[in-house]
């Protein structure tokens, strides 16, 4: 906080001297931009914890609602909701402790390491199915060229 003194009024005799006080606004505003660009860049990494080799696609890209859940299938074939690994053997019953609102199943995303096998992604795909997930994306890495 900057503080300046200067003269009460323009009489020559009179020497008093108030403080007048100002606030600098300048670093207040380039420390808030700098903020916003961190978050800006650093958001988009946050949504993908689990990493997955995608594989490529021309598709559009889909709106994400709030309420939508990430299954993610890593290289290995383990299965990760969201970011909590899922244990082995004990993907339905992770299905069936998901939320519901109203009755209504939430979206799920699905990503996939485009090195798993087809069998495997068809299988998480099964049991989304059982489930009563009948709204499933699947996420992949936008390309410029035609497969």
């Amino acid at each position: 906080m900057a503080m300046g003194l200067h003269r009460a009024g323009a009489r020559g005799g009179n020497r008093a001297r108030t403080p007048m006080a100002e606030i600098n606004v300048t670093p207040l505003v380039d420390v808030m931009l700098v903020l916003l660009i961190i978050f800006m860049v650093t958001a988009p990494l946050m949504t993908a914890g689990v990493p997955v080799d995608l594989p490529d696609s021309r598709a559009n890209a889909v709106d994400q609602e709030p309420d939508q859940i990430t299954i993610s299938v890593d290289q290995e074939g383990y299965i990760f909701i969201d970011d909590s690994p899922v244990p082995v053997g004990g993907f339905p019953q992770a299905l069936a402790a998901l939320p519901q609102n109203g009755g209504k199943p939430p979206l799920i995303t699905l990503r996939a390491d485009k090195s798993l096998d087809y069998g495997r992604v068809m299988a998480v795909m099964g049991e989304l199915n059982r489930a009563g997930f009948n709204s499933i994306s699947l996420v992949t890495n936008s390309s410029v060229t035609a497969p």
